[in-house]
């Protein structure tokens, strides 16, 4: 395969454009590498490390506008054992899953749980969204806020049904990139390694008090559940700011920066604006383009921090993205499972906007060339 070697000037100052884990900031590593290097390889039940914990916990309560009552919890393992323990402790009978894309499917097949009653699958077509809808015996209604895979984006607004029901969000690819009313959820729920800009290893959540009573009463029911999966458990620690088991120091680090980053340019709302920028520009120019379009039809469905464009026939996706890839512009396939003939690049809160204004120029290049 030939690959079009791009001018330097039409080059992102920085190259990564992956959906996750996505770019860290280098202010971030600097700071890892000095001041942070003292905490690696130290115990995380003393309080240097237990102070990060519940700064961490402080500072994300105060991104997300936290109302009153509301907690983070914290723990082991990322989104995915997020879906198991809430299959354990969260979903007291049955679930309400909206599918529209990878991972919205992957936490309504943990809903599947023998020990619970079928979930009410909701599926639409990739690239569009579906809605959820009240239904008698439901107590957790889930939604991811933002799909990773296909770059739809859904509001995060409560259900309104049986006494005492949930609203569950996804918001591993939206956290800290969208703003959002957090009343309008029970439990937001979120890995760090995207918009937040820091690794793998933890889970965090944003819970209210509904969520929290329901968390400790089927923790109290006699129901198995194992004890890394146990949402008590992490509620417990979480308390103490600390995790059931050694948490990644670097991933809470790497996070506390970022939040700190975030906060000091003006908080959620100013991310907000600044992953609007860069996808906008994206958008705008495959609504341009002749050979692209964005794959998501709706523009108030479209993400503001994942952007899937389609291409024509005429167009080899994959031989632009490998192009890219050789000048050191990466991670712009398409996801795995979807099977398109697209790009997809993340325009999370890391991302600097000129640098997606950059990477059109470099796609409009290798277009004319390749």
């Amino acid at each position: 395969m030939s690959y079009v070697v791009l001018p330097r000037e039409i080059l992102p100052a920085d190259g990564r454009f992956g959906c996750g884990p996505s770019k860290v900031r280098n202010e971030q590593l600097d700071a890892l590498s000095g001041p942070g290097r003292v905490l690696l390889g130290t115990s995380h039940r003393q309080a240097p490390v237990k102070n990060l914990v519940g700064r961490v916990r402080s500072q994300l309560s105060d991104l997300f506008r936290a109302p009153t009552g509301y907690e983070i919890i914290v723990g082991n393992g990322g989104s995915t054992a997020f879906w198991d323990a809430a299959a354990f402790g969260l979903i007291e009978r049955r679930a309400q899953n909206l599918v529209f894309g990878e991972f919205g499917s992957k936490f309504a097949g943990a809903a599947k749980a023998p020990w619970l009653e079928a979930p009410d699958v909701r599926e639409v077509t990739a690239g569009t969204r579906t809605a959820a809808e009240p239904v008698e015996g439901v107590d957790v209604y889930a939604w991811p806020h933002n799909e990773t895979s296909t770059g739809v984006t859904a509001p995060v607004k409560r259900v309104h049904g049986d006494e005492g029901a949930l609203t569950v969000i996804d918001a591993t690819s939206a956290a800290g990139g969208i703003d959002f009313s957090a009343s309008e959820a029970d439990v937001y729920y979120f890995a760090p390694q995207k918009n937040l800009g820091s690794d793998g290893g933890l889970w965090f959540a944003l819970v209210s008090p509904a969520a929290i009573e329901r968390i400790e009463r089927i923790a109290a029911s006699g129901r198995y559940i194992p004890e890394f999966l146990s949402l008590k458990n992490a509620l417990d620690n979480s308390r103490l700011n600390q995790t059931l088991n050694t948490p990644a120091l670097t991933t809470l680090y790497l996070l506390e920066n970022q939040l700190e980053w975030i906060t000091s340019h003006g908080g959620l709302q100013w991310a907000d604006a600044r992953t609007r920028e860069s996808s906008g520009a994206l958008y705008e120019w495959a609504e341009a383009s002749p050979v692209a379009t964005p794959f998501v039809t709706n523009p108030a469905e479209r993400s503001p921090v994942v952007v899937t464009i389609d291409f024509d026939e005429s167009v080899d996706a994959a031989a632009i993205a490998a192009s890219l890839r050789s000048n050191g512009i990466v991670d712009t396939e398409p996801y795995r499972k979807l099977g398109r003939n697209q790009l997809r690049v993340a325009t999370f809160v890391s991302i600097e906007p000129d640098d997606v204004r950059q990477l059109i120029r470099s796609i409009d290049y290798t277009l004319e060339r390749l």
